[in-house]
């Protein structure tokens, strides 16, 4: 294991921080390695949990396929720190160990359900390819209205941003 590429920001050792911890602490409960990793920007650090914590806590998103979503974001961009950190979720949101484990196969395993489906569809088309294709535009659009379809956009969209920044930063365990 590689070690990370920048300083670890110790919770409580830069006064100047004490607003943005005190903000993660109350949403999350702990300053992360993710977040002592941020803290060593603290515009990035304050805009990444504002805009994680809505993602996460504040969209119409179920649970279980917001938490599907980013542990398929975090196999298919080889982020093993997104992967575990989000395993508890997943498991809280009721996904079962089958089709957790199932996010790593190659791929949309048979023990999805068609709305498991159709966002794992969404997360390989987004993370894979960027580009999304009509077809799938409209089977999600069958199924979701037009705030929930930004939302499961925007929730793959920011999981990509945090596996990107984990694995290129080597955050790791």
């Amino acid at each position: 294991m590689s070690a990370v590429r920048v300083p670890l920001v110790e919770p409580g050792t830069r006064p100047e921080l004490a607003e943005i911890e005190a903000r993660i602490l109350a949403e999350r409960g702990r300053v992360s390695l993710l977040y002592q990793v941020l803290l060593n920007s603290a515009p990035i650090a304050s805009g990444w949990e504002q805009m994680l914590t809505a993602v996460r806590n504040h969209t119409g998103v179920p649970a279980d396929l917001r938490e599907l979503m980013i542990l398929r974001v975090a196999v298919l961009n080889h982020a093993a720190f997104e992967y575990d950190a989000h395993v508890p979720h997943a498991q809280r949101a009721g996904l079962d160990a089958a089709r957790i484990a199932a996010v790593r196969e190659p791929g949309i395993a048979a023990c999805y359900g068609v709305l498991e489906r159709l966002v794992l569809e969404l997360t390989d088309a987004m993370t894979r390819d960027i580009e999304v294709p009509d077809a799938l535009m409209a089977r999600l659009a069958e199924h979701f209205d037009a705030k929930t379809i930004v939302e499961l956009v925007a929730t793959v969209a920011a999981y990509n941003m945090v596996s990107r920044f984990l694995v290129a930063l080597k955050v790791a365990h």
